[in-house]
């Protein structure tokens, strides 16, 4: 939504203007999936869909309000000590509670939020409530709060106090893209740099909708860091999953389910960097590259569906198309399609009216080329 529906939404739900507005995009992973909380690298980009986040302080002390466009509820909490409740405007409230822990004085507040970000579908649309509200937050406050402060607090917001065990792709991805380009993250210390992307990108969503925490996220979770502990059992130095070779998961004997997963977080985190080197020669990624993503996440991983395989697999077959792939944590939600704007574009219907045939759900779809990331609106 424009800044202005923000405006106009808050004014009708409080009745007079906000006194901030910030917005944050939706993201989507061109490569790199489950290997930001192994320590590994990411390639994300932002893309133009927003929320959009309209702050006020209250002049009573009682209780801060929160309304969504798209939640008939409005929720409310306290600012001075917010508790966790279940619902949707606990991300608002994480932020409120991170930026009070940093000995900030946070006032009541009305908070409006408007989004075209879909939510359920892998894009991350709790990243840009998030990334949205702290920075909305930050501006009412003057704290000269910047971008990956943002994305710091919203982090924080959704691992401790929502109680979701991400790593910071999301919130980095949504508070720093930039207009043409795929943000690189090293998750381990944080750094980040912005490599050129020309890529058109299809994204495809099933209509299966999957949350985090009902999802086998934790466990796969788990799972890896048993697999980092059987590895560092004779290679200490190994830090990370993501920073493990080969050779370290074959001496380590690690069998079974853990050999998957550490063999997909190790071979993935490879693929980035082959991804990134591309992009830099020119500025596209080589669709072999994210088939063999795709298909380690569907044997190794363990985290696709029969929809998500069915896309990837009926998406190559179009002429002008590259590569394809599911992007986020997997178990539903979205895929991915790279190749020329044309392409992508011809084959977005035709894709969707066959998956209509084939599965009982309404796919949608949008091209898609890399967004700005979260800013100041007013």
């Amino acid at each position: 939504m424009k800044p202005v529906s923000a405006r106009d939404f808050f004014i009708d739900t409080f009745g007079s203007a906000p006194h901030h507005i910030a917005s944050a995009p939706a993201r989507v992973n061109l490569i790199g999936e489950h290997t930001d909380y192994n320590g590994g690298e990411v390639l994300p980009i932002g893309i133009d869909h927003r929320t959009h986040v309209a702050v006020r302080a209250r002049t009573d002390r009682d209780v801060s309000r929160v309304a969504s466009s798209t939640h008939e509820s409005v929720g409310s909490f306290d600012a001075r000590e917010p508790a966790r409740s279940g619902q949707w405007w606990d991300y608002v409230a994480g932020v409120v509670r991170e930026i009070s822990a940093s000995d900030a004085r946070v006032p009541q507040l009305d908070i409006a939020v408007t989004s075209d970000v879909p939510a359920g579908a892998g894009l991350s649309s709790s990243a840009a409530i998030a990334v949205a509200t702290a920075l909305a937050i930050g501006d009412l406050l003057a704290l000269g709060m910047s971008a990956q402060h943002a994305a710091e607090v919203a982090w924080r917001a959704e691992t401790g106090f929502v109680g979701v065990p991400c790593g910071i792709m999301d919130q980095f991805a949504s508070a720093l893209a930039h207009d043409g380009s795929a943000l690189h993250v090293w998750c381990d210390t944080m750094r980040t740099e912005h490599v050129r992307c020309d890529e058109h990108v299809l994204i495809f969503d099933t209509g299966v909708s999957r949350g985090l925490r009902q999802s086998a996220f934790a466990t796969r979770r788990d799972e890896c860091a048993r697999a980092l502990v059987a590895i560092q059992r004779h290679h200490p130095e190994v830090a990370q999953l993501a920073h493990a070779s080969m050779a370290a998961v074959n001496e380590s004997g690690l069998e079974g389910v853990l050999r998957k997963r550490a063999t997909h977080v190790v071979e993935e985190n490879a693929r980035v960097k082959q991804a990134v080197g591309a992009l830099a020669e020119s500025g596209t990624i080589p669709g072999e590259l994210l088939v063999a993503s795709h298909a380690s996440l569907r044997d190794l991983y363990e985290c696709s569906s029969p929809e998500l395989d069915w896309f990837v697999e009926n998406a190559l077959e179009f002429p002008g198309v590259r590569g394809a792939r599911l992007t986020g944590a997997g178990w539903g939600g979205c895929a991915i399609a790279t190749g020329e704007a044309e392409a992508l574009s011809a084959a977005a219907g035709p894709l969707a009216a066959s998956y209509a045939e084939q599965f009982p759900h309404s796919a949608r779809t949008w091209v898609v080329r890399p967004a700005v990331g979260a800013r100041i609106e007013e």
